[in-house]
């Protein structure tokens, strides 16, 4: 039987002394939902694991599950965002700004609870930004923060547009995150 790799982003975990989650518990807390293979990418909510072909819950499936464990088991809210392998392959390809993004950690790839949001955020997408830019992709959102996160009047726009609709992750996570989804299943 063949397996499906998926991606489970967990928002605002481990930031600051809130919803803290030590990363063998939610390790454990998802091989209990069946998944296998699970591994953690930093101590902020990213995880790669796999999961049957057979019967296996597409992303908002196992995005419903996850939240609903976590609250159950470890007494965290969380919103939790899960893409599959091939969706995170076109989060890394459709980024338009690696070549202006001198810095990754600068780089922001907000990942879309609704893809449909892409639509919310095109008049955004489409204004001037400079020094900063911001594209739009089929699964996220790509913000050029050339000042810092903080300072990023594009970052600022789109959480208020969106709110917690999206979770961001600088592009040195998502290529991790990438490299280990890419990796054959044990």
């Amino acid at each position: 039987m063949g397996t499906c790799r998926q991606i489970a982003l967990l928002r605002g975990l481990n930031v600051g002394s809130a919803k803290r989650v030590a990363m063998a518990d939610l390790r454990k807390l998802l091989t209990d939902l069946g998944f296998r293979g699970v591994n953690t990418v930093l101590n902020s909510g990213n995880v790669v694991y796999d999961c049957p072909e057979q019967g296996q819950p597409g992303p908002a499936e196992a995005a419903a599950l996850i939240e609903e464990a976590l609250v159950l088991k470890l007494g965290v809210a969380a919103r939790v965002t899960v893409l599959d392998a091939e969706q995170l392959a076109h989060v890394v390809e459709d980024n338009s700004l690696e070549p202006v993004a001198d810095d990754p950690t600068r780089l922001l790839v907000a990942v879309l609870s609704d893809p449909s949001d892409r639509e919310r955020l095109a008049p955004l997408a489409h204004q001037r930004w400079e020094p900063e830019a911001m594209a739009v992709g089929r699964w996220a959102a790509y913000l050029w923060c050339a000042d810092g996160v903080l300072a990023s009047r594009a970052a600022a726009a789109m959480g208020t547009l969106l709110g917690d609709a999206v979770t961001t992750r600088n592009w040195n996570i998502i290529r991790k995150l990438h490299a280990l989804a890419c990796e054959r299943p044990a």
